[in-house]
């Protein structure tokens, strides 16, 4: 819960770097609360589900930036989506791959005890 609170607060922070313990744990909270929102979709007929992925959209693609400058890579390969499945498979390798461990172009290793 501690790193999906950091990504709320750097919401629409799109420099610097995040490791993969920021990320991943926000993507596991974040997975979490739109199961629930999913759930709780039948009585309100999408909108709760709907003002969510709203509300979580730009924290989202921050901090897949952010995951991307710290393995050293631009935020272009974002793009790597619109290539149906592959892109997605190899936006997702990437995610995994550890950050580089000294300065990058993008600034230093972010704080935090890094995954191993």
């Amino acid at each position: 819960m501690q790193w999906y609170l950091t990504v709320l607060k750097r919401y629409a922070v799109f420099s610097g770097r995040a490791n993969r313990a920021e990320f991943w744990g926000y993507t596991a909270v974040n997975f979490i609360f739109s199961l629930i929102a999913a759930v709780l979709n039948r009585p309100t007929h999408g909108v709760l589900e709907s003002l969510y992925a709203l509300f979580v959209f730009i924290p989202s693609l921050a901090v897949q930036v952010r995951r991307l400058h710290d393995t050293n890579r631009s935020a272009w390969w974002l793009l790597l989506v619109l290539i149906p499945v592959i892109g997605s498979i190899i936006l997702l390798i990437l995610d995994l791959l550890p950050g580089t461990p000294e300065i990058n172009r993008f600034g230093p290793p972010p704080p935090g005890k890094p995954l191993a």
